[in-house]
C-alpha cells in the first residue's frame, strides 16, 4: 500500500489558486567532482530517488531549512554556503487534500576526498519526519551525475530530476 503523502505530484509554472495548505520546503543537491548524493527510502521503494531536504518549520528561511533537513536525513553537516540553483512549485492532489509544494532548490560541493565520499553508501534515520509517525530509514548513495541525467524522470520523486541540469551546469558539465 503506497502513503497519499507520495503519490505523483504536478510540477506547476505558477501556484495554484485553489488548494488546502500551502508547504515551503528546501532541498540540497549535493556534489563530489561528479558525483550526486541521493537516497531511496528501503521501506517505501514507489517513492524514488530523492534528494536530502523538505519542510520548513514557521519562523525558519529556507537556506537554514535546507541545512537542518539535510543534517536530519543524511547525518552530515555543512559547513559551507549553499548556491540557490531553483525554485519548483508542485500540485500534490490526493486523498489527503490539495497540497502546494513551494521548493527551494539549492546546490552544495564537497571535496572529492571528503570524508563522506569515502563511503559509497549507508543507512540513515529521520527520527522526527516533520509528517509524524515513526523514523523514516533512508539509503543513501553517490549517483554519476551522467547517470542521473540519463535516467528517466520518474526513477525520482517528483520533481527532482529536473533540476539536475542546473546542477550540471554549476559544474561545468554539458547535459
Amino acid at each position: 500500500m503506497t502513503d497519499p503523502r507520495f503519490e505523483e505530484g504536478v510540477v506547476c509554472a505558477e501556484r495554484p489558486v485553489d488548494y488546502d495548505r500551502l508547504k515551503h520546503k528546501a532541498y540540497v543537491y549535493l556534489t563530489a567532482g561528479r558525483d550526486l548524493l541521493v537516497f531511496r527510502q528501503p521501506d517505501q521503494p514507489y517513492v524514488g530517488l530523492q534528494v536530502p531536504g523538505g519542510t520548513v518549520d514557521p519562523g525558519e528561511s529556507h537556506l537554514t531549512a535546507a541545512l537542518r533537513e539535510f543534517a536530519e536525513e543524511t547525518g552530515l553537516h555543512l559547513p559551507h554556503a549553499l548556491e540557490m540553483i531553483g525554485a519548483q512549485v508542485l500540485l500534490f492532489d490526493n486523498s489527503l487534500g490539495r497540497d502546494i509544494h513551494d521548493r527551494r532548490l539549492y546546490h552544495a560541493r564537497t571535496p572529492v576526498s571528503g570524508a563522506a565520499r569515502r563511503r559509497q553508501s549507508w543507512e540513515h534515520f529521520e527520527m522526527s519526519p516533520s509528517g509524524g509517525g515513526d523514523p523514516i530509514r533512508f539509503e543513501l548513495f553517490w549517483l554519476d551525475l551522467g547517470e542521473a541525467l540519463a535516467m528517466a524522470p520518474d526513477n525520482f520523486f517528483t520533481g527532482f530530476h529536473a533540476p539536475l541540469t542546473a546542477v550540471a551546469q554549476c559544474l561545468g558539465i554539458a547535459p
